[in-house]
């Protein structure tokens, strides 16, 4: 069954968790290491419409905007806000408005995973999530405060978001085209694990293909990469993902310092575009 997209849009959201850091001449602090991926604070806003429809899904078109506000540092963990506001046209007069709060947490060793969410549509709470997850020697063990009481475990091999980002940016320095990772993201009724396949193209070099957004000025001297990040039910087909379709995909631009641009949710049906529009940096608190 394909994923809802409140749902999808909530995966999206922690995809990004990672995914956008600061200029890093200007907000990052040294890296230590040649290959150290280092996040930043920021806010950052991207408007979405409605790319293309294919298939038989009816939709006449969608339009959004996507807040978020990302904080922490190496020592504090990181943290994001997140908002997603979306009208969806199905045609004949009738809109569905969607509403998303997000919000998740995980420190830097990325043992540690919180989430939080809430869905409202046309002004009615549809879905409520709470809980965490806690990286063990030999397992991930969850906690589920919303929408039930529960408690159950997942493989160690599993990664929280933050992670996963971090993984696809250093794959991408080290030239690597093609990332497999298991995500646990907290989405849905928190109990969703995900494969996921990560396809790197090749690198966009500082000077071609200028952006014609805020990540221009401030990012004109990094290498970007060409991303999608295709996400599998793992239940529905365990990890042969070479007989299944993915539930959806998410494609981007990624800077070398771990902003990206250029968003594209796909489901197949339809897909949707997100601009960014604004970008805020501001400076991580040093470490104690």
């Amino acid at each position: 069954m394909r994923k809802p997209l409140h749902a999808t849009l909530f995966v999206l959201a922690a995809s990004l968790v990672g995914s956008v850091a600061a200029d890093a001449q200007k907000v990052l602090p040294p890296a230590t290491g040649a290959n150290e991926v280092v996040l930043a604070p920021h806010r950052a806003v991207y408007e979405l419409k409605l790319a293309r429809t294919r298939g038989s899904r009816s939709i006449e078109g969608l339009r959004g905007r996507i807040l978020y506000d990302f904080t922490g540092s190496a020592c504090a963990g990181y943290g994001l806000q997140f908002r997603q506001v979306s009208e969806l046209d199905s045609g004949e007069g009738k809109t569905v408005l969607s509403d998303l709060r997000a919000s998740t947490w995980e420190d830097a060793q990325a043992k540690q995973f919180r989430f939080n969410s809430e869905n409202r549509m046309n002004d009615k709470a549809i879905d409520t999530v709470d809980g965490n997850a806690e990286r063990k020697s030999n397992n991930v063990a969850i906690s589920l405060k919303k929408p039930s009481g529960k408690n159950f475990q997942i493989g160690a091999e599993a990664v929280f978001p933050t992670e996963h980002m971090r993984k696809i940016i250093e794959a991408a320095r080290a030239g690597q085209t093609v990332l497999e990772v298991v995500v646990y993201d907290g989405s849905e009724t928190g109990e969703k694990i995900y494969n996921t396949l990560t396809v790197i193209g090749q690198p966009i070099k500082p000077g071609e293909k200028v952006p014609d957004d805020p990540s221009a000025k401030a990012l004109a001297g990094l290498t970007r990469w060409p991303v999608t990040i295709s996400y599998f039910d793992k239940e529905g087909g365990g990890d042969k993902k070479g007989e299944q379709m993915p539930v959806y995909a998410v494609g981007f631009e990624l800077f070398e310092n771990g902003i990206s641009r250029a968003l594209k949710l796909d489901y197949t049906d339809f897909a949707i575009s997100g601009e960014m529009t604004s970008l805020e940096l501001s400076a991580p608190k040093p470490c104690p």
